[in-house]
């Protein structure tokens, strides 16, 4: 490999793409469409495929630095993520929602959680998102919005029959069309701009999707609608100059599949423009996110340091309980308290730049880590003495232990007397 493109591969921005899970020979394979990837790469970026398999979820911190993220088709969002209750459809319509497509209705509650993950990573630091198709509702729903489940039934039948716009055909799936009409000033409208025919502002776009936006999320702005009134495309005004890195879009059709028949040409030539500036927004957010110093980056431990962590931190604890209680509220010290104190003691003599107030705190805290060994001694030496003053009372008889009891009552009056003799006398030499 040469040295250019090893620099490349450290130097271009990375966009994350979440594949999708299908059956071939029997077993579960994991794939994204190549137009999404040709349009990635042709513009200057790098796919990086996070695959939908179990457990992925909890790593995707293995995945920084996220440039950019673009999510794209997929089964159906599960419903409990963006409505409390079912929707108003009957049992026996829901049994043919799930008859009439059947590679849709699959939930898939692993890529849900990945690539809701994703979209709230990119929502909560304004890193690049690019929706289609089903990634356009995902963006919806993480955003607040609701989604038809079928959009046949709970949008379409309820609409005059010159309304109703059919979202799917599975008998011409890739050359089906609908139209849409294009909302002025929007990204989507200089896109294609010098396609819209007389001002009719109308495109005809691909569909492969029987759900849809229900109520759009507050902080979107349609850029097309269908016939029917469903939101076929949406951005975040407030999120959106590519120049600055800030890209937060939605597709519900598929502009990477709009081909003309049996050719690689595109119907309208604004189809890759989302791409596009996608990928040019990414570049920005990478560039900004490098200049930038005010990126925190939490410090990354191995194993074996990590583990020193814990041990160090177990150690401080544990001095702390011994110097704050002490022996008579149940701390019993042990060989193995010896030990974990040991971690401490050995951090602390290492550590010879800390400063007084560092040095006091840590007495405060800890007491004597340092000292540990001797200090559990002398805990030890007492208990060992008590244990044994209590065994040679308690053979003592009763005029004996009162006898005891009355000479030691006579000596602490002797020593209260003494010591306010001369701590009085103290107070008077220091007097004027």
């Amino acid at each position: 490999m040469s040295m250019a493109v090893t620099d490349l591969s450290v130097i271009l921005p990375r966009v994350l793409i979440v594949s999708r899970r299908t059956v071939r020979k029997n077993k579960f394979v994991d794939f994204v469409g190549e137009y999404h990837l040709d349009l990635i790469v042709g513009y200057g970026a790098v796919p990086v495929i996070v695959p939908r398999v179990s457990g992925v979820h909890m790593l995707l911190d293995s995945f920084e630095p996220i440039h950019g993220v673009l999510l794209c088709e997929g089964e159906d969002i599960d419903p409990s993520l963006y409505q409390p209750e079912t929707s108003g459809l009957s049992p026996e319509e829901l049994d043919e929602i799930r008859r009439l497509h059947v590679s849709d209705t699959a939930i898939d509650k692993e890529k849900d959680t990945i690539e809701f993950r994703l979209a709230k990573l990119c929502l909560e630091r304004n890193i690049p998102y690019l929706g289609i198709c089903r990634g356009s509702q995902v963006l919806n729903v993480a955003c607040g919005g609701t989604l038809y489940q079928d959009v046949e039934k709970e949008l379409s039948k309820k609409l005059p029959e010159n309304q109703r716009v059919a979202h799917i055909d599975y008998d011409n799936y890739d050359g089906h069309r609908h139209a849409v009409k294009v909302v002025e000033t929007t990204p989507l409208h200089r896109w294609f701009k010098e396609s819209l025919d007389n001002g009719e502002m109308e495109i005809w776009v691909n569909s492969y999707h029987h759900q849809g936006v229900k109520k759009l999320a507050q902080r979107f702005v349609p850029m097309a609608l269908a016939p029917d009134g469903l939101v076929e495309a949406f951005y975040d005004p407030d999120a959106y100059n590519p120049e600055e890195g800030k890209f937060i879009m939605g597709l519900q059709f598929h502009p990477e599949r709009m081909r003309r028949p049996d050719s690689d040409d595109f119907d309208y030539s604004g189809c890759p423009s989302a791409y596009q500036e996608f990928v040019r927004a990414v570049i920005a957010y990478q560039k900004r996110l490098n200049s930038s110093t005010s990126v925190p980056r939490s410090l990354k431990l191995d194993q074996e340091m990590e583990n020193r962590r814990k041990a160090i931190i177990r150690s401080f604890s544990l001095a702390r309980n011994i110097y704050a209680h002490g022996i008579e509220n149940g701390i019993n010290p042990s060989k193995e308290s010896e030990s974990e104190l040991e971690a401490g003691a050995e951090f602390l003599e290492s550590n010879t730049a800390l400063s007084v107030q560092q040095q006091k705190r840590l007495k405060q805290m800890g007491a004597t880590v340092r000292n540990s060994s001797s200090y559990i001694d002398k805990l030890k030496l007492n208990a060992e003495r008590e244990s044994l003053a209590r065994k040679v009372v308690g053979k003592m008889s009763v005029e004996q232990i009162s006898d005891l009891m009355s000479f030691y009552h006579m000596m602490g009056q002797i020593c209260s007397d003494v010591l306010e003799r001369k701590l009085h006398g103290i107070v008077n030499e220091l007097g004027p």
